[in-house]
């Protein structure tokens, strides 16, 4: 009997001992599970965020690909048949193109030799068109020099250095209504009078970009070399001016003549009656002196 309970004991121990190591096992397997589940989770987790992030970046950089800030610059020099016709052209197509002109200059050198100079803003749409239209009012182009400046980065931190300082003013004007102190009102709206200062330069800059991104510089130099053929001068030629100019040369000269031998004869007139009547007398005297005895 007693062995028997012995045993029955033991083979109940054994059962639990079993029954432990199953509950054991599946524990960890569940553990090991649910870990792999976690960690499956996590990258894909990972693998999304960073998918996100990328899509993000390709967004950002397809945006500021489309919207790039450049300022562009061109020189042209050109020879021209008729520089009045050409300019008056150019400067129509100006305003056709919604532009300004910035500067019109008009140098005569000689009767052979003009140029003039123009420095006009056109809106960047229109950039090339309007030089095509130009050069296209020339009879040669000598120079044509077109340059452009991306300025997207600097128009870029210009934005986001604005609105770091605008958080800034607000945080400032709300410590300013909730100061208590003088001293401390002072302060910041000494801080508050700066940063609105470093607000207004950057906003300056961002405007003074726009204008230049959006409205392109053009300077012209027009030439125009005349050919003038030497023509007969007609005063050289014009013989009955030089007849009647002779004809009064001479008539002067006999009038300036005659007048001199009046005025000799009449000025002396009271020599002339003395030498005269001294020859008269001479005369006379010879005469007596040569009678016959």
């Amino acid at each position: 009997m007693k062995s028997k309970v012995v045993l029955a004991l033991l083979l109940s121990g054994l059962l639990v001992l079993l029954a432990s190591c199953s509950s054991s096992d599946s524990s960890k397997a569940d553990s090991q599970i649910e870990s792999s589940s976690t960690s499956h989770d996590m990258v894909a987790t990972e693998q999304e965020n960073k998918a996100k992030t990328e899509e993000l970046t390709d967004e950002q950089s397809e945006v500021i690909q489309t919207n790039r800030k450049i300022i562009y610059r061109a020189e042209l020099q050109l020879n021209v048949k008729n520089l009045e016709k050409t300019q008056l052209s150019i400067e129509e197509k100006v305003g056709e193109y919604g532009g300004y002109i910035v500067e019109s200059n008009v140098h005569r050198e000689s009767e052979e030799s003009v140029s003039a100079r123009l420095t006009v803003r056109i809106p960047e749409k229109h950039f090339q068109t309007f030089l095509m239209d130009a050069e296209g009012e020339a009879a040669e182009v000598l120079t044509r020099n077109v340059t452009g400046e991306d300025v997207t980065e600097q128009y870029i931190d210009l934005e986001s250095r604005v609105k770091s300082k605008r958080t800034v003013e607000e945080r400032l004007l709300v410590f300013m209504g909730k100061a208590e102190k003088t001293e401390d009102l002072l302060k910041i709206s000494s801080d508050l009078s700066k940063v609105q200062e470093e607000i207004e330069l950057i906003v300056g800059k961002i405007k003074y970009l726009e204008n230049q991104t959006s409205f392109s510089t053009i300077e012209i130099a027009m030439y125009e070399n005349r050919v003038i053929v030497p023509g007969v001068d007609g005063k050289k030629l014009d013989t009955w001016e030089k007849t009647k100019k002779q004809l009064a040369t001479s008539t002067n000269f006999i009038f300036a003549g005659g007048s001199g031998l009046i005025v000799l004869f009449f000025g002396n007139l009271p020599v002339l009656l003395l030498l005269l009547l001294v020859g008269v007398g001479i005369y006379f005297i010879v005469k007596r002196t040569r009678k016959p005895n």
